[in-house]
């Protein structure tokens, strides 16, 4: 890293950009890799509209007889 020092603003700016980068999309893979890769937030936002529309279907159909 002695070398770093002499290097342009802006190349600087990009190794640290390219650094900071790789960082996140690793501890992004780590996370998504430890969860198991389900969006479990999903799953249960699927069901609960599904239920909606299970409820708005028989209450509809009720309030028309």
């Amino acid at each position: 890293m002695a070398g770093f020092g002499s290097l342009a603003p802006k190349t600087r700016n990009l190794v640290v950009a390219g650094g900071l980068s790789a960082f996140v999309l690793g501890v992004y893979y780590y996370t998504m890799k430890a969860v198991g890769g389900t969006d479990e937030l999903q799953v249960a936002i699927d069901k609960f509209e599904e239920m909606k529309k299970k409820d708005a279907g028989n209450s509809s159909g009720a309030g028309s007889s």
